[in-house]
């Protein structure tokens, strides 16, 4: 088997373990017996736990972004595209397995003792607020409405997670139609209007 080919299968089981277990509760060992790849194997990929977690939330963040941005960009309209953003969420949350937030709960778990763990999370936080920036910056929206949507976005997230339910994206969605009602209010009309 190919390097490459070893850390997929490395990573695929790092993200099926820690996500589904929780990055504490897994050992290298679990990670070993559910790739099928060696312990030296693994260890010459990945030389610590924590180089494997980083891994994992390195590409579990470009995956993510990507199914987003894919669905979101199915829409024509500017301001439908920010709308898509919780149809996505809805769809995420009711996938099988859905556990929450990946980088909400390796935070949650580990943030204040791993200093990967924190800046992972920090970084993919910041990548989605950056997303909806660029979201609301194509309606002609403000900046500020973009934080306001990523506190609903991230808001249904921990609540779908902990409770199990997908209808905090639906909530969430009308309370971004809302904000998006209103800040097209008030928006400054140009003189020709």
């Amino acid at each position: 088997m190919d390097q490459g080919a070893a850390r997929d299968q490395v990573l695929d089981a790092a993200e099926e373990l820690f996500y589904g277990r929780g990055i504490q509760a897994v050992g290298m060992d679990d990670i070993r017996s559910l790739s099928g790849v060696s312990l030296k194997r693994l260890y010459q990929l990945f030389a610590t736990k924590d180089r494997l977690v980083e891994a994992y939330l390195e590409r579990r963040d470009l995956s993510w972004r990507r199914r987003l941005a894919e669905h979101v960009e199915t829409c024509a309209d500017p301001e439908g595209r920010i709308i898509a953003v919780f149809d996505w969420l809805e769809r995420w949350f009711a996938e099988p397995g859905f556990r929450g937030c990946a980088w909400i709960n390796s935070f949650g778990e580990l943030g204040a003792t791993s200093a990967t763990v924190a800046t992972q999370a920090r970084l993919h936080k910041l990548a989605f607020r950056r997303y909806l920036e660029g979201l609301t910056a194509d309606a002609g929206l403000s900046r500020e409405l973009a934080g306001q949507l990523l506190l609903l976005a991230e808001g249904a997230m921990v609540t779908a997670g902990i409770l199990g339910v997908t209808g905090t994206a639906a909530q969430a969605r009308a309370a971004a139609r809302l904000l998006l009602e209103s800040a097209a209010r008030a928006r400054p009309t140009s003189p020709a209007e």
